[in-house]
């Protein structure tokens, strides 16, 4: 009995091995779809990234989930995903169904569906259907659903979750470091009759796979790419002189343009240094040079009966301007020889004899 799902619900399963199928109608202008699958824990998280199958890990490692390569039925083209649940790991809660498309978003497939069938019984009839419908036509991945654990028997639910970020923003969920150019890397050869990858690509402004470089007629593999020149300078190998890592080859430039080597020229020899020259003369002409001049001569002394030079008087700092009503003491003289010495004032002596003049007959003594 073929159960058609409606989104949320789920269904048992009895079958220990299924077979998941996605189907489309492929056409111009219509995204190439892809199926992949992680195997996930009861932490909703992967393992590890070995954990998620897709077209360019088409295997996982226990060989219990694997991708199977397209295939074209009737009209419609298929991509599949295979797992056998019975074997599987306890550490594995959950087997998550997803969908891709490449050269658009999910708006231009219109009827995609997932089928359920029993691995064992691939003629028979699907054990569940689900027409994954998006949300709002912009996603460019899809959880299409999930087969999950309940004991020990394992169930469907249908699901239809999209994602806008496409099969990287999905991996990233659940824990995988996917980068874009992995994601994005040469994809398995679809069906007659479907739009190749590339195609897909060049309509939505993307890049294509790296396409194999070609093999020559004779057979012969081709010639592998030169090694990429270093980027920064090349050490000499060890005992390598430094003449011999820094000089340019012989009979050409140097096979690196991006190193850069300066050329140190030999370093010149010390100039000669000659005797120093004796000092010139300072001496006139015909006289000889750095003559002492005579020595001092004593001061001529005065002849008898002549007056000599006069002596030098000495110096007498000023003095300080006298007190108010005190008479200034002249500073002593040093007689100078030959020369008579200046009369000094005489202290005041009052004289006996003096008598004060006749007075009045008011000032007598009676």
């Amino acid at each position: 009995m073929t159960h058609a799902m409606l989104k949320g619900s789920n269904v048992p399963l009895d079958a220990t091995a299924v077979r998941a199928v996605l189907r489309w109608t492929p056409g111009a202008g219509v995204p190439d779809v892809d199926a992949s699958a992680l195997l996930v824990g009861p932490d909703g998280r992967v393992r590890s990234d070995e954990d998620f199958v897709f077209y360019n890990q088409p295997r996982h490692p226990c060989g219990l989930v694997r991708h199977l390569p397209k295939a074209q039925l009737s009209e419609a083209l298929t991509d599949t995903i295979e797992a056998e649940l019975a074997p599987l790991d306890p550490s594995v809660a959950r087997v998550v169904l997803a969908a891709s498309s490449d050269g658009g978003p999910f708006a231009g497939v219109t009827d995609l569906r997932v089928l359920l069938y029993d691995a064992a019984a691939p003629d028979g009839e699907p054990l569940a259907y689900f027409d994954v419908v998006p949300e709002t036509g912009e996603e460019t991945a899809l959880i299409c659903g999930e087969l999950y654990r309940r004991g020990e028997h394992w169930k469907f639910r249908a699901l239809g979750q999209g994602y806008e970020s496409g099969l990287v923003g999905l991996a990233t969920e659940f824990g995988i470091s996917v980068e874009e150019n992995d994601a994005t890397a040469s994809r398995p050869a679809p069906a007659a009759g479907s739009p190749s990858p590339e195609a897909s690509a060049a309509e939505a402004g993307g890049e294509g796979p790296t396409a194999a470089a070609p093999r020559p007629a004779d057979g012969t593999p081709p010639a592998a790419a030169p090694a990429p020149a270093p980027s920064g300078p090349v050490s000499p190998p060890p005992g390598a002189w430094p003449e011999e890592a820094t000089a340019p080859p012989a009979g050409g430039p140097q096979t690196d343009p991006d190193a850069v080597t300066q050329h140190v020229p030999d370093r010149m020899p010390e100039p000669f240094s000659a005797a120093p020259l004796p000092p010139a003369p300072t001496g006139g002409y015909g006289y000889p040079a750095n003559v002492p001049p005579p020595p001092a001569q004593p001061p001529a002394q005065p002849t008898y009966g002549y007056p000599g030079p006069p002596p030098q008087q000495p110096y007498h700092p000023p003095q300080q301007p006298p007190a108010y009503g005190y008479p200034q003491q002249p500073p002593p003289v040093a007689p100078t020889y030959g020369y008579p010495v200046p009369a000094q004032p005489q202290p005041f002596v009052p004289d006996p004899s003096f008598v004060l003049p006749p007075q009045g007959p008011q000032f007598q003594r009676r």
